[in-house]
């Protein structure tokens, strides 16, 4: 970074266990430097703590981690979406019926056909009721995040403000035990030193012990602030990752239903063609008793035709 440091000082730093995500674990076996910097284009300020070259080591292995953590979620989102196409296209192009699975050759009539289509089309096309039930849960898990971010945004702004009146005394501070520390070698300077004098040098040093004793204090609220710090850049990372994996999901549904819409519209279609279909059977079956009882006096007719000619 170009800019100075508004301060800095030496602090033990701590980062999550990467295995149990709960515990907290020192990044090192000794103090490291943690300067905080003001930000003026974005009105913000940043802690940064930098130990020679573990900071660019640290830094990859947390772009490492989050390139994989993104890949197994892709990866996850492809396996959920991969079967629902793969039954779809497969039942769409070649169903099965049983007498492909017998072996047999015999003939189905165009109205089996017809059912035996629509119900392929159907079992193809994978309804959304669990994507909605997950769409659901993301979208629950979302607004808790939001809650809990903006708790967070509101302790971090208010500590932010906290940081320039603990600045302050932490400048008086500085100044008063400079101005008691030259008093002192002031006073122990001053030949024949009374016992007032020693008195007055004791008060002093607990003075000065009790500024001390009142700085270690606020570096640890500094540290405390720096885990609030780190705690909501997590939060709202999983907060963008639960938004763009719910955006998809919707995305998934629109798509889901439009296809649904189109099924049930072709199969409204095949069933009014087999309707008609089944019409014009009947009337087909109809001619056929016609002409068959025709055929069958006929038959009768040169039956005793037969007989008469034959006695």
């Amino acid at each position: 970074m170009g800019e100075q440091p508004i301060f800095s000082t030496r602090a033990h730093v701590f980062q999550i266990d990467p295995n149990t995500k709960k515990n907290w674990v020192p990044t090192s076996k000794h103090a490291v430097t943690v300067s905080y910097f003001y930000d003026s284009t974005r009105n913000v300020y940043r802690i940064i703590s930098l130990d020679g070259s573990k900071f660019a080591e640290k830094f990859a292995e947390f772009k490492e981690a989050a390139r994989l953590a993104k890949e197994k979620s892709q990866e996850k989102m492809e396996l959920t979406s991969s079967p629902s196409q793969e039954s779809a296209t497969g039942d769409l192009q070649s169903p099965v019926t049983p007498e492909s699975i017998n072996g047999t050759d015999e003939r189905v009539t165009p109205d089996a056909a017809f059912n035996a289509e629509s119900r392929a089309e159907l079992n193809a096309v994978p309804f959304p009721h669990s994507s909605t039930s997950i769409t659901k849960h993301w979208e629950a898990e979302l607004a808790a995040l939001k809650g809990n971010n903006a708790k967070l945004t509101a302790a971090l702004l208010e500590s932010t403000a906290n940081v320039k009146q603990w600045k302050q005394q932490l400048a008086a501070y500085q100044d008063e035990a400079e101005r008691l520390h030259k008093r002192v070698t002031e006073l122990e300077c001053v030949s024949g030193q009374t016992a007032g004098i020693k008195t007055q040098k004791t008060e002093l040093n607990q003075t000065i012990e009790e500024l001390e004793a009142e700085l270690k204090a606020k570096e640890e609220e500094l540290e405390k602030l720096k885990e609030e710090v780190e705690n909501a850049n997590l939060l709202q990372m999983q907060k963008d990752s639960l938004a763009q994996k719910l955006q998809e999901t919707q995305v998934r549904n629109a798509q889901l239903e439009t296809r649904l819409s189109d099924v049930e519209e072709r199969l409204e279609s095949s069933r009014q063609e087999g309707e008609s279909f089944r019409k014009s059977l009947r009337s087909l079956l109809e001619l056929l008793d016609g002409k068959i009882f025709e055929l069958t006096e006929l038959r009768d007719s040169l039956a005793r035709l037969l007989e008469d000619g034959s006695s």
